[in-house]
């Protein structure tokens, strides 16, 4: 397949845990646990892009590769689009993978399944599910519900994301991953949208791609990594990590 560069966006302005990057998980800063297991993919180059010179100085110190890119970026998507003029000037990189940085327990072998929809010239961005399996996930707005068809062993194209339970009826429900596989155009073009109604109306990003007539698919995988958001996520961060485990 196509060149690849993976871009983790990290920011240091988060309101519910500030210096979120930085914070202590099992040793080491969690932005260097994403970077790590981000190189362990093995897809390509791995760059972080970054608002802070305190989070570049620390990803260069762990042998990362840090990007500068402004401070006023409403979203990650956005920001590894600035950063791609810095990263890839010669735009050898024709997959793009965007890699949130509060996601310190993500498997590398996730990120690599992630990029496979792209062999398929019809799709425009890839990404990840997995089968809900609690309950009280299935009606939880935070857990955003993928809604698909299947397209082939464990994929599934997208045609909706929700924060509420769907669809109805008997049968899987869907976590979305937020991760994110996108053709250099595919990204170009989405980061030069305006916000659509029905992201506006659920706050999901992606569903600005799917208005668009973009094509998303997602392959299915057995475990949802954890994104810390909270202190609460942060200590349940640390005690994973802790132990050695590589999911929550």
């Amino acid at each position: 397949m196509a060149d690849v560069l993976i871009v983790i966006p990290a920011r240091m302005a988060s309101t519910r845990l500030p210096g979120k990057p930085l914070l202590d998980i099992a040793g080491e800063p969690m932005i260097v646990h994403v970077l790590r297991r981000a190189q362990a993919a093995r897809l390509g180059e791995v760059v972080v892009a970054t608002d802070s010179d305190v989070v570049a100085a620390c990803v260069e110190k762990a042998g990362g590769r840090a990007v500068m890119t402004r401070a006023d970026h409403v979203s990650g998507s956005d920001r590894i689009f600035e950063a791609l003029d810095v990263a890839d000037p010669q735009r050898r990189s024709a997959i793009i993978v965007n890699v949130q940085g509060d996601l310190p327990t993500l498997a590398p072998a996730d990120i690599a399944a992630a990029i496979g929809p792209l062999a398929d010239g019809a799709v425009d961005i890839a990404t990840l599910a997995a089968e809900i399996r609690r309950a009280d996930e299935r009606t939880d707005p935070s857990v955003v519900k993928l809604v698909g068809t299947p397209v082939g062993e464990r994929r599934l194209r997208a045609l909706y994301f929700t924060r509420a339970e769907a669809p109805a009826g008997e049968g899987p429900l869907y976590h979305h991953i937020g991760l994110y596989a996108f053709r250099r155009a595919a990204l170009a073009r989405f980061v030069a949208l305006p916000p659509s109604p029905l992201e506006q109306r659920e706050k999901l990003e992606q569903l600005r791609a799917l208005e668009a007539g973009m094509r998303i698919d997602a392959i299915i995988v057995d475990s949802v990594p954890l994104g810390v958001d909270t202190a609460a996520e942060l200590e349940r961060a640390r005690a994973i990590l802790g132990r050695g485990k590589t999911g929550p």
